[in-house]
């Protein structure tokens, strides 16, 4: 099965300077790599809530450019620098952009490293079909 890469409108500059690509398409899977909340320059926004939001902005449009949305996510990894004192801030910005059940997978990871971020998002999803 071919890998078609995914990238959304706008993309970032830190495609490009990490060398790796938003999404994977393989067939009807999606797997998105780790998004960040980075502002349009590619550097880390420094308000922890604004940053998290970003960075399911971000997820949102690679999923958009594949023809999926945030219902279609089945499996999500975040990544957290303090997750003892990040966690009810991503539990509440979370909520505002997933709704209610059924909710995707979860796996939250505390890290020491994310280049200069507090948070990561990595996800998979299944592509609708087109009608």
């Amino acid at each position: 099965m071919q890998r078609e890469p995914i990238f959304p409108a706008n993309r970032h500059s830190l495609y490009e300077a990490h060398r790796y690509s938003a999404a994977i398409r393989s067939g009807d899977l999606l797997f998105v790599s780790g998004q960040v909340g980075s502002r349009e320059d590619g550097t880390p926004e420094p308000d922890f809530e604004r940053q998290v939001r970003l960075a399911y902005d971000n997820l949102t449009a690679v999923l958009r450019a594949a023809g999926a949305s945030l219902d279609d996510v089945v499996d999500v990894t975040t990544f957290h620098t303090d997750p003892a004192t990040q966690i009810e801030t991503v539990m509440k910005v979370r909520e505002a952009v997933l709704g209610g059940a059924p909710y995707p997978n979860w796996t939250a990871v505390g890290v020491n490293w994310l280049a200069g971020f507090d948070f990561e998002i990595k996800a998979i999803a299944r592509i609708p079909a087109r009608s």
